[in-house]
């Protein structure tokens, strides 16, 4: 006789393991302590965002009136030190009257820059395009040509300064980093020697000290009058120390590479040279680019040291704008906020950038 047939009680649905709910049950609420937490935090940054939300916006003062900031102070932020003091800090001590010179300049200077991430244009015809950009440049900042007026360096500043510290020092310390790379894998021990005491030497003291020695000590050991522009030493200096950490890193890249790859290349009768550059060198500059460009950021970031020697750019534009007016210096907080919002701007992109190149060169390898 057939069994008699029992129907199951029904049961639940499963907990979904996907989605924002399933995520922040997992992170956040998985416990009594972390959901107490969680709630703990979560209304700390609703109290942050409140009081922000309040002393930069709602009570903010825009327009450049100083009174009106003073009568805020404590309650709202003053904007308005922003609008009075832009140009000055942008722009540094550059003559009012020539200042749409530093503005084509530094879109000049960012041409060559941005030609650089598209990998299309990874060509040779490439150096035309920075070659241009880097005359353009000083073209217009330094002029004495084409019926410029001429200006001294020591008015540069501002934005156009920071930005040309920072490629121009990228682009000249990459290839002698490269060098002094391969210089420390060498079998010469001279060669080997020389680089180990040129990396050890810049990395055991600070930027400052190398400022320091670029802009004071070296004219100390140069004939009277024969010493360089301070902006060609300070220019010298900054490019020496990246080279110097850039170059560990493109060596960390150096050791990746498997012994197997000198030798199938040594098998097909390739030169020194040809190896380093057709083989081992791409496949060790992709596995570092996420270092190589930490360091380029930390070397944009690490421009505001010039100010020591007397350059003015952002952040010492900035302290000459607000030094000479009492007006407006109790509201440097704002200034410096509109400068590290300048600063992130550019360093967000760099690294956006460097995770765009990763996944390009995985392709590229086939992960």
């Amino acid at each position: 006789m057939p069994e008699k047939f029992h129907p199951l009680a029904a049961r639940p649905a499963p907990v979904p393991v996907s989605g924002v709910l399933a995520t922040l049950r997992r992170h956040l609420f998985s416990s009594l302590p972390n959901a107490l937490l969680s709630l703990l935090l979560l209304a700390l940054l609703v109290w942050l965002a409140v009081k922000g939300l309040r002393w930069g916006l709602v009570y903010a003062v825009f327009a450049a009136d100083a009174e009106r900031c003073q009568a805020a102070r404590g309650l709202g932020a003053c904007w308005g030190v922003v609008n009075e003091k832009a140009r000055f800090i942008l722009l540094g001590r550059y003559p009012q009257a020539e200042q749409w010179r530093p503005v084509l300049a530094t879109f000049a200077l960012m041409a060559p820059v941005l030609a650089s991430c598209s990998t299309r244009l990874w060509k040779p015809s490439l150096a035309l395009i920075w070659a241009g950009g880097l005359a353009g440049f000083f073209v217009l900042m330094g002029g004495g040509v084409a019926g410029l007026e001429s200006v001294a360096t020591d008015q540069w500043g501002g934005l156009p300064l920071t930005l040309m510290l920072s490629v121009l020092s990228m682009v000249l310390a990459f290839p002698i980093a490269v060098l002094v790379a391969l210089g420390r894998r060498s079998e010469m021990p001279a060669i080997r020697s020389l680089c180990l005491v040129y990396v050890e030497l810049v990395r055991g003291v600070p930027l400052i000290s190398v400022l320091f020695m670029a802009s004071f000590m070296l004219p100390l050991f140069l004939p009277a009058g024969k010493s360089p522009d301070v902006l060609v030493r300070v220019v010298v200096g900054i490019t020496l120390f990246a080279a110097a950490y850039m170059a560990e890193i493109i060596r960390g890249g150096l050791q990746t590479v498997g012994r197997g790859q000198l030798e199938a290349a040594a098998s097909m009768g390739l030169s020194y040279w040809q190896t380093q550059r057709k083989i081992i060198l791409p496949q060790a500059l992709s596995a570092v680019v996420p270092s190589i460009v930490n360091n380029f950021i930390s070397l944009l970031k690490d421009t505001s040291l010039v100010t020591i020697v007397s350059l003015y750019e952002l952040t010492g534009a900035l302290s000459l704008a607000l030094g000479s007016d009492p007006n407006w210096r109790p509201f440097k907080i704002e200034a410096y906020l509109f400068i590290a919002a300048i600063y992130f701007a550019f360093c967000f992109a760099m690294s956006r950038y460097s995770l765009r190149l990763e996944k390009r060169l995985a392709r590229g390898k086939g992960q």
